[in-house]
């Protein structure tokens, strides 16, 4: 934003004064006798006035004029810009997806699990500033979906094409995916570390358990946050059948609670129960209110002298003036 002040306004006082004297002293001066008297002067009437008498204003004027313009000079005005620098250190999240064929489970209506987790996954990326942010998704493998990133469209675009793992690869394998989002914050810089794991089930697949992913990250400084999504008892699941198309049967929630509470107690997190979408919209805020970015503002200005502006232009006219009145415009009493 352009600011402008004056520097020395007290400075131009002087000049001020002076120029209030010089014209108080023209208007007076028009009112006194002319210096040459004659008897008669009808026969001047007929004369068409010559050049000089038609701009016999114009020096005074110039002297005003530059006078004025020299008071704005010597008051010294300076143009100004004010930034303000944001001075942050980032958090650094990665979010560790389900995508288990179990994530099918319609409990989150009109939706299904998935369908709402990603719903509210992208909510919780554009809630962030200054924040890197990664995704992995894991089945009976885990894979990382998007790096770290501050571009926050390309990961919600990269978020939305997520879809359920193929019927080969379903599972659950919590402690891979975990193991995933640590190797993926393992070199990250930023001021703290949280991985969000968001499952509706148990560990069932890959190599690594999930408390053994839990001090993977406890080791490197990682917190994590968990968070088991289905309703309590059992909730619809569909099966598509190619004869009779699509009917539902019910299932019984299996979220090891036990395991995820282990997960969030062993690395400074928390765990969270989402039974509904509204619930697990109220626990991305939680999260968001907890590892929230501090930022410092530093405000500056940067001012330029703009008095040669003035300085020149008003000095030019003086010039104008007192070399108008003594060639051309020269007064002879």
């Amino acid at each position: 934003m352009s600011l402008l002040r004056f520097a020395s306004p007290y400075a131009a006082i002087p000049l001020a004064l002076l120029l209030g004297a010089l014209v108080v002293w023209l208007v007076r001066g028009r009112a006194r006798r002319a210096s040459l008297m004659f008897s008669l002067t009808s026969p001047f009437r007929a004369m068409r006035p010559g050049l000089a008498v038609r701009m016999r204003h114009l020096p005074p004027a110039l002297r005003i004029l530059g006078l004025a313009i020299l008071v704005v000079a010597f008051a010294r005005p300076q143009t100004g810009s004010h930034e303000e620098e944001a001075l942050t250190e980032g958090i650094d999240i990665v979010v560790a997806l389900d995508v288990s064929g179990s994530m099918r489970t319609e409990d989150f209506k009109p939706k299904n699990r998935l369908e709402v987790a990603k719903s509210v996954v992208a909510q919780f990326v554009h809630g962030r500033q200054h924040d890197l942010v990664g995704l992995v998704v894991f089945a009976a493998n885990a894979f990382t979906r998007c790096p770290l990133t501050l571009d926050y469209g390309v990961l919600t675009e990269l978020l939305a094409q997520v879809d359920f793992a193929p019927r080969e690869e379903d599972g659950t394998a919590v402690g891979m995916g975990l193991a995933t989002a640590v190797a993926r914050l393992k070199d990250a810089k930023g001021k703290s570390k949280v991985i969000i794991l968001l499952t509706d089930g148990r560990n069932n697949r890959g190599q690594i358990d999930p408390l053994s992913g839990a001090r993977l990250a406890q080791a490197i400084g990682i917190k994590v946050y968990t968070i088991g999504v289905g309703t309590e008892g059992e909730a619809p699941f569909p099966i598509d059948d190619p004869i009779l198309g699509r009917r539902y049967i019910n299932v019984q929630a299996d979220i090891d609670e036990e395991t995820l509470q282990q997960i969030a107690n062993t690395t400074g997190g928390r765990y969270f129960r989402a039974t509904d979408a509204r619930a697990l919209k109220e626990i991305f805020t939680n999260i968001d209110g907890m590892e929230r970015t501090q930022i410092k503002v530093r405000g500056y200005t940067r001012r330029t002298e703009q008095f040669a502006w003035f300085l020149y232009p008003g000095a030019l006219f003086i010039l104008m003036e007192l070399l108008l009145s003594s060639t051309i415009m020269r007064k002879v009493p």
